[in-house]
């Protein structure tokens, strides 16, 4: 019983942070789509969270240095 209420109260932290993952993410993409003078900020946010989702076990480390570089080579693109 005590497990199944812990694994279902996991699940749901997971969740929330890989949502709010994905939304930083999409926010820093946004922002570098659009050149705007914020992307570096943006992408700084993402990052953050990357390596906080992947300290958590949320993420892969391999998963969030892969999802980190995408970032920083779509960021160096546009000349950030």
């Amino acid at each position: 019983k005590k497990r199944v209420l812990v694994s279902a109260a996991n699940a749901e932290r997971n969740k929330a942070c890989r949502s709010a993952l994905r939304t930083s993410i999409k926010k820093a993409n946004a922002a570098i789509e659009a050149n705007a003078p914020e992307a570096a900020e943006a992408v700084k946010v993402a990052v953050s969270k990357i390596d906080q989702a992947a300290g958590k076990g949320i993420l892969h480390k391999n998963t969030a240095s892969r999802k980190k570089a995408q970032l920083s080579v779509k960021l160096n693109k546009i000349g950030a």
